[in-house]
């Protein structure tokens, strides 16, 4: 990894990858400590189908800051837009997402990620890349170049090998991936004092873990913030945990409900 920090890798220790020279108004935006974020997780995944275009259309409708997508890859090696690695939940049809051409793919609602790039020409994106081969990664990328897209996307993955060959790629804004999340928890409960040096620029993260252990907390936001780091939470759908963040110091809300959240931080003035 070509930018990788000498020191231990962890949320508070590594290098900034050139953030602040040559990015767009668009995408500085996202790491905007000031901003507050509303993040369509899969195009709004309980206003529209999942990671469709109509879920795409009404965000954008909707007025949201950025969409955030996952990409599995494609029989012809296509970066392709769809949750799981099976068609069985989300398609009229059955099968691994990789035994389909991106064609036959399209023919069952799922998009090209090139295409989607395409139709919201204005609009920020989160890729999330599913845990694959390095093949997924390259078409991804290829898709967000061959689309013009650079300057307006951000990736994002639990893998790390998959963000590594990202960052080695150069010119993209990436969140966190789950080793790099444990290191900043573990760093946050002993009080480490940030760093502004790191491999990847902002931390999007659960609230709680699927076994209920706590990432998201005030000590853990004041540390990043301290590093001039922004956090998304995901999945936050209730206005409750909408303002209970928001005064944490939350500044983006990656939710399956954007029309809620909207006006949830309407109302509370942001």
């Amino acid at each position: 990894m070509p930018r990788a920090a000498t020191s231990s890798p962890s949320v508070f220790a590594c290098e900034v990858c050139g953030i602040g020279h040559g990015r767009t108004v668009l995408m500085r935006q996202f790491l905007d400590l000031d901003r507050r974020f509303v993040i369509a997780h899969r195009g709004g995944a309980k206003c529209r189908p999942e990671n469709t275009m109509a879920a795409f259309d009404y965000a954008v409708e909707l007025g949201v800051d950025a969409i955030e997508v996952d990409v599995h890859l494609s029989r012809d090696e296509h970066a392709v837009v769809i949750h799981d690695p099976t068609l069985n939940r989300t398609t009229s049809s059955f099968g691994a997402v990789a035994d389909r051409s991106a064609d036959e793919l399209a023919r069952l609602k799922v998009p090209a990620l090139r295409s989607v790039l395409l139709r919201h020409q204005t609009m920020p994106f989160m890729i999330e890349l599913k845990p694959g081969s390095p093949a997924m990664v390259r078409a991804a990328i290829r898709a967000v170049a061959d689309a013009g897209a650079v300057d307006r996307v951000l990736f994002g993955s639990f893998s790390l090998p998959a963000l590594a060959l990202v960052r080695e790629h150069g010119g993209f804004i990436t969140s966190a991936a789950t080793p790099e999340v444990t290191s900043a928890v573990i760093r946050s409960r002993f009080f480490v004092r940030p760093t502004r040096r790191r491999a990847y620029q902002l931390l999007q993260v659960p609230e709680l873990t699927k076994k209920g252990t706590r990432i998201v907390s005030p000590r853990f936001i004041r540390l990043a913030r301290a590093a001039g780091m922004p956090v998304h939470v995901w999945v936050v759908d209730e206005p409750a945990d909408v303002r209970r963040l928001l005064g944490w110091g939350v500044t983006g809300f990656i939710t399956d409900q954007p029309d809620v959240v909207k006006a949830t931080l309407a109302a509370a003035g942001g």
